[in-house]
């Protein structure tokens, strides 16, 4: 089960890596190009402006999943601090599993939306490009970061210790009294 979960994240990882590089590297060219034609030619890029609005997309549905994977989601943890161990693994597992569901389910939602942008046709104003083709990105984020939340919850079956992340694992809280000059 480890060496599939290892694989399951090395292969995500690659392709979070990838999209974000590329959409910011693209983002930041494209902004490059625009000030200097605006400030050196006086013509602006006209599509400039929707081209970092779809890049935007990427780097933020991407950046979720890219996010959850290393552990660094959102999390609210007053009452979760003041919990056992043995609860915290267990509310940690409750979430991670219903996340995870919550996840596919957005997936799903998404990928039903995209179809629909596919049926009618839409195209985006400046770049004339099929709309469905930008927005695949959303479901397949959501996806991702499903499929992180649900290695969470398995890590979390198999491991005393609990896992926040694939290689993120909770510190194990020090008692004060253990603490002595």
């Amino acid at each position: 089960m480890k060496k599939v979960l290892e694989k399951i994240n090395t292969i995500t990882a690659k392709i979070e890596m990838f999209i974000l590089s590329a959409s910011i590297l693209l983002m930041m060219i494209n902004t490059t190009a625009n000030g200097l034609g605006r400030y050196l030619f006086n013509q602006s890029l006209y599509f400039s402006e929707e081209l970092n609005q779809f890049l935007m997309v990427s780097v933020t549905f991407i950046g979720f999943a890219y996010a959850v994977r290393n552990g660094r989601n959102i999390r609210m943890t007053a009452i979760y601090d003041s919990l056992s161990h043995k609860k915290k693994k267990k509310l940690t597992m409750f979430i991670a599993i219903t996340t995870a569901a919550l996840m596919f389910f957005f997936a799903y939602q998404a990928l039903v939306y995209v179809s629909h942008l596919k049926e009618i046709n839409r195209l985006s104003p400046a770049l004339q490009l099929e709309v469905y083709i930008i927005y695949i990105i959303v479901p397949v984020g959501f996806f991702m970061a499903g499929i992180q939340f649900l290695i969470r919850f398995i890590q979390n079956i198999f491991h005393e210790e609990i896992y926040l992340s694939y290689d993120v694992v909770e510190e194990k809280d020090v008692d004060m009294k253990d603490q002595s000059c």
